[in-house]
């Protein structure tokens, strides 16, 4: 266990946002900070509504302690390359929702750190658990920035291999994705059965309704219906690779992963099925405005 927490976890996060890096490039970038209105309500979502719909059910469904800290952990995580999948299967702009995905990440840096001190705070008792918000920070820098800026600068010096590289990098990330989420589960089991009540609604129920709040933000700000797409998949499909990963950081044990890492585990899953009946009807929509 302590091979998959300090070694595997890690690595395995690495490869991914590696993956979201090589279909980066500075023009992408370039190009969202030319729609300003895109940028400001992607980035309004994904900063401010996701952390505060998370803390609604974690209200409504009267949680508290380690699976309402893990719940809110999960929120402040950016979008994951699984957006981006998404994005492009339900007809949306795929380059936007690659930019804000990319965008969003490097900004985790700062934000992550200080919402999860702020989050922890909140959920659970003073004393038990110390986070250092520095080396959180660096640990973020190093498992987001650093990979997706690798992946960039690979893209522009070497093309050709990227090209080559990138179908097999996915599929990895896909297949590492997986194996992260069935570890989480397995790695806290007994707890995960207790509570899966609670769970699988709260879990099920965040992508739902995000996902229609982005598609509505987008609407709001005047953004055509692929822009709309981009933006709802932003904000209803979280990196759960990253909360796992951070879950098994911030406690560092040797033994287990602890319960804060199970919400993100169970969104790992249930994203997918929340996401089928409103990515059917956004993609209904694209195909009518093409």
């Amino acid at each position: 266990m302590d091979a998959l927490i300090s070694i595997f976890l890690p690595i395995s996060l690495g490869i991914i946002m590696l993956s979201l890096g090589l279909g980066l490039t500075l023009a992408d970038f370039a190009r969202v900070l030319r729609q300003p209105r895109a940028l400001l309500a992607g980035l309004f979502s994904q900063v401010v509504v996701i952390p505060l719909i998370a803390y609604c059910f974690v209200m409504i469904f009267g949680m508290s302690g380690e699976l309402a800290f893990g719940v809110m952990l999960l929120s402040v995580c950016p979008g994951g390359v699984t957006s981006n999948y998404l994005t492009k299967l339900f007809g949306g702009t795929l380059a936007l929702s690659i930019s804000l995905t990319g965008l969003v990440s490097l900004l985790s840096v700062v934000t992550v750190p200080i919402l999860v001190v702020f989050w922890a705070g909140l959920f659970l008792d003073a004393g038990s658990l110390d986070i250092d918000a520095t080396g959180l920070a660096l640990a973020m820098f190093a498992l987001t920035a650093v990979p997706v800026a690798l992946g960039m600068i690979l893209r522009a010096v070497a093309p050709i291999l990227v090209n080559r590289i990138e179908g097999t990098l996915s599929t990895l990330a896909i297949i590492l994705f997986v194996i992260i989420v069935i570890g989480a589960l397995a790695a806290s089991w007994d707890v995960f059965t207790a509570n899966l009540a609670t769970l699988a609604p709260v879990t099920f129920g965040m992508v739902v309704v995000l996902l229609a709040i982005g598609w509505a933000i987008a609407t709001g700000a005047g953004l055509g219906v692929r822009d709309r797409a981009a933006i709802a998949m932003e904000t209803g499909i979280q990196n759960s690779s990253l909360g796992i990963t951070l879950a098994g950081i911030i406690y560092a044990s040797p033994d287990a992963l602890p319960a804060i890492a199970l919400p993100a585990a169970m969104y790992g899953i249930l994203m997918y099925l929340g996401a089928l009946p409103g990515g059917y009807l956004m993609r209904r929509a694209t195909k009518g405005a093409a």
